[in-house]
């Protein structure tokens, strides 16, 4: 049974994040890094891209490493690899590109515009409290 965080991103910037449980997830497995699914699987109209991510213990995605396993991988610059001095190399454990049973979190770029969600205020019947009452002598 395969469980994923989708951290869906749109072209303003906003971002929601949606959690995708047994038969809806099953539709992510297998796609990679770069391509487009359908948004009805999250409730949004058009497609989304895939763009990146992790698993539970926060290994990234690399678009340039096939398939779905773990790999240590000789790298320079990019995914994986924050702090690097020119001509710097380091080993780092990187996941492929390809989403599996192990892939936690993925993140998605949505082609419209993310509406808000606004939470009804909850409305209470007691008073407004004032700050300090003063008492009469």
């Amino acid at each position: 049974m395969a469980n994923f965080k989708l951290i869906i991103s749109d072209k303003q910037g906003k971002s929601q994040t949606r959690e995708l449980k047994d038969n809806e997830a099953n539709a992510l497995l297998g796609l990679q890094i770069g391509q487009e699914t359908d948004a009805a699987i999250v409730g949004l109209g058009g497609k989304l891209k895939i763009t990146g991510g992790s698993d539970k213990s926060g290994v990234p995605m690399r678009a340039d490493i096939h398939g779905g396993s773990r790999k240590y991988v000789l790298l320079s610059k990019g995914v994986g690899l924050q702090d690097a001095i020119k001509g710097e190399r380091v080993r780092k454990l990187i996941r492929g590109n390809t989403i599996s049973e192990e892939t936690y979190q993925i993140n998605c770029k949505f082609d419209g515009i993310i509406s808000v969600e606004k939470t009804p205020e909850e409305k209470t019947d007691s008073p407004p409290k004032d700050k300090k009452q003063k008492k009469k002598e």
